[in-house]
Parts: structure tokens; C-alpha cells; sequence
């Protein structure tokens, strides 16, 4: 891929820069090594064991507004979306680094409750935070995690593994976090008090990442490729199409999308599918399954989890064809997944 000096990063795209930049790059791992392109990077451990890194910029205005955001889901949420990246490979996660910039006036209090929520979800994940850096800045505050954790490389699971004639399935409902966002967006938002609304904005503020569900996954051999909805369905089964070299096709109104989404899609005029799509930050786990098992593994799920997994579309021999349909027929979403560059 060519670049031209004289263009911006928004002709590319996220995706399309980090592909110019590996590739620029020119480097040459070793095959025990997976750099650049999965949720993780995978490095040689120890025996069969293998190491897991993963590393999340969070920027004020980008990823979430200070204002709107208390400090405790603050801290929860910066290391919630990492631990999401290690439950996508089917790792444990083990050790964190954590760097901050903040403005020189900022309260004591406000420092103490961001502990205070990263504190609440390292000791369930059992995390250790193990040092970082921090300085000053005059502008937005600025939140780095980079976490370790480790799995046994036979059960590590890669954006690689979708094969043509899989069911794509998802393990939790979409578009919730998207709901959330969109209420914390409005000019009344703190007026809201709807229990609906205070779901989506729940969803939003705590995403839940699925340490034990990614585990449970990545020992079954049904399953093919998985990830976590990160920047929301379109995009991320854009990177596993890519990963395996192949197309899918999703049923739009098999989507999952909770009741109080539902309601709040028609209170406000969105548009319910499109929020589903292509809405981020669900942090379930996106996964592509032999069709011929599926049932099977969604009875051994359910008797594990308590609930099912949502089938929602299946891969194809297309390579780099997203088809989204409904009723049978070709529909275009006019909202696509996020892209950092674009959106």
C-alpha cells in the first residue's frame, strides 16, 4: 500500500494506516511471535504458555468526556476495555502499566475515585498494576493502560480462524454502550432518568469485559475466529474478513438489542439497526463457528453462562464483502463502524 505524503489520514482510515504502517515497517517475526493485526500481541512464555499484550490510548473529547464521565467509571472503564482485548484472545490477564497526563489542578478527590473504580474491577480480574508513567499537560488528559496477561497457545484464538460457510454469533446484545453514548451526547442529559436510560448509560459507563466467556470459547475447537465488539460490529467483522480472507453476510433483524434500547430507539428517533451495527464500545465477544456444532456449543454455553449466544450472520467465499440483509434483501446502512481518522 502507497501512501502520498501530501494526503491526511482521513483518505485512509484507521484501519488503512495501521496496514500502510505494518507494512512500512517491513518487519520480519518470528513465527512464535504475532504482532500487529489481532487484539493482542502473543509472545514466547514459558513452556506451552504464551504472553499476551495489549495497550489502549484514551483521550478527553475522543474516548470519553470528563465532564459527562464520573472518575470512578472513569477508572473501571480504562481498564475494562483492555481486559476485553485479552478475554477476545482467551487469555488470563495478569499485570498492568498504567501512564497519565493530567492537568497540574486537578482534585486530589477526582484522582482518589478513578483509583478507586480501577481498583473495584483489578481485584475482580485479579490484576496487578505494576507501575507506568505520569506527567503535566495543558491540554486534554490523556489515559494509557498496557496489560499482560497469558493463555496456552493451543487455546489462543486469532481473527484468522473464520472459514467460509461459519456462523457469525455474538455473546451479549449490541448497541447499548451506542444508546449510551447518544443520551450522554444530548443537551438534557442530566435530566434523564428514565430507567432506560439509565441502563444505556450503565452499559456505556461499565462495559462488563467477558474474561470467563473468552476463556470458556477459546477451548472449544468449534470455534473458529473471535474478537471483542470494540468499535462495533461492522468494523470488527470487517477485521476478521480481512484476517481469514473472506466476506460475511449478517441478518440484520436477527441483531440482539435489549428492551430498553428498543424503547429508547423509538422515543428518540434512532434508528434501531443501525445502532446495533455499528454502535461500539459492547466489549461481547464476536465469534465465527463451525455451523454443523453450533447447536451443541450453544446448549454447553447456556449451561455454563446461563444464557445463549445470538447467531447473526455466517462467513462467505467473498472475500472483503460485508452484505448486510433484511427479509432476504441487500440493505446499506448509512452508518458504518467506527474508525478514528473518519468518524
Amino acid at each position: 500500500m502507497k501512501i502520498k505524503n501530501h494526503g491526511q489520514l482521513a483518505d485512509l482510515g484507521e484501519f488503512g494506516f495501521i496496514a500502510w504502517l505494518a507494512k512500512s515497517l517491513g518487519q520480519s517475526l518470528p513465527q512464535n511471535i504475532t504482532g500487529i493485526g489481532d487484539d493482542c500481541a502473543v509472545l514466547p512464555w514459558k513452556g506451552d504458555q504464551k504472553l499476551l499484550v495489549t495497550t489502549d490510548l484514551l483521550l478527553d473529547g475522543v474516548h470519553f468526556l470528563k465532564d459527562k464521565i464520573a472518575a470512578r467509571d472513569l477508572g473501571y472503564k480504562s481498564l475494562a476495555v483492555n481486559l476485553s482485548d485479552v478475554a477476545a484472545m482467551g487469555g488470563r490477564p495478569r499485570w498492568a502499566f498504567l501512564s497519565l497526563a493530567l492537568p497540574a489542578e486537578t482534585e486530589i478527590s477526582w484522582a482518589e475515585d478513578f483509583f478507586s473504580g480501577w481498583k473495584s474491577l483489578s481485584q475482580k480480574a485479579e490484576v496487578k498494576l505494576l507501575g507506568g508513567d505520569t506527567t503535566r499537560t495543558t491540554g486534554a488528559m490523556v489515559i494509557n493502560v498496557t496489560l499482560l496477561g497469558k493463555a496456552e497457545e493451543k487455546y489462543i484464538k486469532f481473527r484468522s480462524g473464520a472459514k467460509p460457510g461459519d456462523i457469525v454469533a455474538v455473546t451479549d446484545q449490541l448497541g447499548s454502550s451506542e444508546g449510551g453514548l447518544r443520551l450522554l451526547l444530548r443537551s438534557e442529559f442530566k435530566n434523564l432518568c428514565g430507567q432506560d436510560e439509565k441502563f444505556l448509560l450503565r452499559h456505556h459507563f461499565q462495559p462488563q469485559p467477558q474474561l470467563p466467556e473468552g476463556f470458556f470459547l477459546a477451548h472449544q475447537p468449534e470455534v473458529g475466529a473471535m474478537m471483542d465488539v470494540s468499535d462495533g460490529l461492522d468494523s470488527d467483522l470487517r477485521r476478521i474478513m480481512e484476517r481469514s480472507g473472506c466476506g460475511a453476510e449478517v441478518y440484520l433483524e436477527k441483531l440482539p438489542v435489549a428492551p430498553a434500547l428498543k424503547r429508547c430507539c423509538r422515543k428518540y428517533g434512532w434508528n434501531q439497526e443501525e445502532v446495533a451495527a455499528a454502535g461500539g464500545e459492547d466489549y461481547c465477544l464476536l465469534i465465527t463457528v463451525r455451523p454443523g456444532i453450533f447447536p451443541a456449543l450453544d446448549r454447553r454455553f447456556l449451561r455454563k453462562f446461563g444464557r445463549r449466544f445470538y447467531p447473526v450472520g455466517r462467513i462467505t467465499k467473498k472475500r472483503g464483502q460485508l452484505v448486510y440483509l433484511k427479509a432476504g434483501r441487500p440493505v446499506t446502512l448509512q452508518k458504518s463502524g467506527f474508525d478514528h481518522f473518519r468518524t
